[in-house]
């Protein structure tokens, strides 16, 4: 084949057609196909796509109270936007991978930020609560529900904000106060969808009903759920909106659904997996969704029938994110970048044992894309800022158990991301506009022990700036720490183990250094460690110490 052939690929394998990009290009060395033919494919049958075989129930009437669309901010929902572009109009150019502060919560973080008005920030917890924090890392407020939080909030136009939980409740809450405007039961399942708001202000999100349900939900402004649609299995996709106000989600029976307002189904479009990932929509219209069976889709949004399909690796459930060029970022074991026509752009390798679980890429306007990283199955997981041309521009490890939450970014180039990590953070990367140095506070734990028992000792140090803080700790006894890899929060109690070997008294002492390497005043705790450990009558001596000496036990 000679370069610029046009090609007819409907008599082409799949596995020829998906590395077409290889075979055909321009001659002019741009890797830019002079020609790709679309390809069609339909597996689905006409009954699938124009007649439901489940049925709408429609609840209670529209509601008589708008709320207008979703907010004009920097980051007002899950990958942005209603289209699920993830792309951001602010630039990132001077964020170089410094995280200026982290918030910890008492347990994980799988759900995503969003941002608001005057840069605050948004996020649910698996400890119950949906946060509001200052731009400066600070808490506004917090308002706890009945169960863990992974589904991403969204905010209105109002200052409404919504968010899921897994009580099977969709809140709206004061954005502003942190104050409960309404609650309401989703027909009893569990919320893991993050929601979006249509153009007159309703709420649509799914469900996982019972042990083998889904259902997509229309929720009216005033709390009324205005319609329920079943699917054949648990929904975890997030829903994105065309410009006619087509409600497109996937499910996990399989299907890929393109709903109507009105909650009847425009078409549907089973894939050879789950979709559990969410879906994004290009400017021209096309619907992109990744599958479980290994399949980025591309749909034409009027019928449902599939322009092309791109092979991306295993268990693909995150949403597929767009840049303004068009080229489209979606992952597993690696992260791809595909051309609007299904070809592949570039692939990155996302390190030893890493993969994407369900965080989905964020573009700035420069283009830069940053992704959050498992590191095998809980051992860590990484944020990676990746350059347009598919190089490396900085990673840094964030946690020890993993990353699925998916990045925001801010006005001021920010960048935002939650993790796991005996317990849960909140990261934010971005400049340092001042810097104190941090203060040790205090070292708290036994003073008295003895030789060969181990003892947990517990630091906790403020930062001025809520910089992530390093410690080093001497025990007194010639060894040391050193400066630890680890970083806790400002605030956050650091939890350390230590053994003597020999009897003595000995001094801890301790100092932390912020992300900037300004250090703390030395910090210390006296321990005596007077004897070596006894028989296992020790209890006895313990509690009746002239029994020893009339032994001849002597204790020093």
């Amino acid at each position: 084949m000679s370069l610029g052939t046009i090609v007819d690929t409907t008599t082409i394998e799949d596995e020829y057609l998906e590395n077409l990009a290889f075979y055909c290009y321009d001659g002019y060395g741009s890797g830019k196909l002079e020609y790709y033919k679309e390809y069609q494919e339909r597996q689905n049958t006409f009954e699938d796509n124009v007649k439901p075989e489940r049925v709408i129930i429609p609840i209670g009437s529209p509601s008589d109270t708008s709320s207008g669309g979703p907010a004009d901010t920097p980051w007002p929902m899950k990958c942005h936007d209603n289209r699920h572009t993830s792309q951001s109009p602010y630039s990132t150019a001077n964020i170089t991978g410094l995280e200026k502060w982290r918030f910890k919560t008492d347990y994980g973080i799988d759900s995503s930020p969003i941002i608001g008005n005057d840069g605050i920030v948004y996020i649910g917890s698996n400890d119950y609560h949906i946060y509001s924090l200052n731009s400066n890392g600070t808490l506004k407020w917090k308002y706890h529900t009945d169960n863990r939080i992974t589904s991403a909030p969204a905010l209105s136009e109002e200052g409404t904000l919504y968010v899921g939980a897994w009580d099977s409740k969709l809140y709206a809450i004061n954005s502003t106060t942190g104050d409960l405007n309404w609650k309401v039961v989703a027909n009893g399942g569990t919320i893991d969808s993050s929601p979006a708001i249509g153009v007159d202000g309703t709420i649509y999100f799914g469900t996982m009903k019972g042990t083998d349900e889904g259902e997509i939900i229309a929720i009216n402004p005033n709390g009324t759920i205005k319609w329920i649609y079943p699917t054949g299995y648990y929904i975890t996709s997030d829903p994105a909106f065309g410009d006619d106000g087509t409600i497109y989600i996937g499910s996990g029976d399989n299907y890929f659904y393109a709903m109507n307002p009105n909650g009847t189904l425009k078409w549907r479009y089973k894939t050879g997996h789950y979709v559990m990932g969410s879906p994004s929509i290009a400017e021209d219209g096309t619907v992109y969704t990744a599958s479980w069976d290994d399949y980025l889709y591309a749909f034409h949004p009027e019928n449902g029938t599939v322009k092309w399909k791109c092979k991306i690796g295993v268990g693909a459930k995150i949403n597929p994110s767009i840049a303004s060029d068009g080229t489209i970022y979606v992952g597993a074991n690696k992260l791809f970048a595909i051309y609007p026509n299904g070809t592949r752009r570039w692939s990155f390798d996302l390190g030893n044992e890493r993969h994407i679980a369900w965080s989905s890429p964020a573009i700035s306007a420069e283009g830069t894309i940053y992704v959050g990283t498992n590191i095998g199955e809980v051992s860590g997981g990484d944020i990676i800022a990746i350059n347009p041309d598919g190089t490396e521009r900085w990673r840094k490890k964030i946690c020890n158990e993993w990353c699925d939450s998916s990045p925001c970014i801010a006005k001021d180039g920010t960048v935002y991301i939650g993790s796991q990590d005996n317990g849960g953070y909140l990261h934010a990367f971005g400049p340092v506009e001042s810097n104190e140095p941090p203060k040790l506070i205090s070292i708290s734990g036994k003073t008295n022990g003895e030789v060969g028992e181990s003892y947990w000792y517990t630091f906790k140090t403020i930062d001025p700036d809520k910089n992530p803080i390093k410690l080093y700790i001497d025990w007194g006894d010639g060894t040391s720490t050193g400066w630890t890899t680890r970083e806790w929060a400002s605030g956050e109690n650091a939890n350390q183990e230590h053994t003597w070997s020999e009897k003595g008294n000995y001094t801890i002492k301790a100092q932390a250094k912020d992300v900037l390497n300004v250090e703390s005043d030395w910090a210390y705790l006296e321990i005596n460690i007077p004897r070596t450990r006894t028989t296992t009558y020790h209890w006895l001596w313990e509690r009746f110490p002239i029994l020893e000496r009339l032994l001849g036990l002597i204790r020093y």
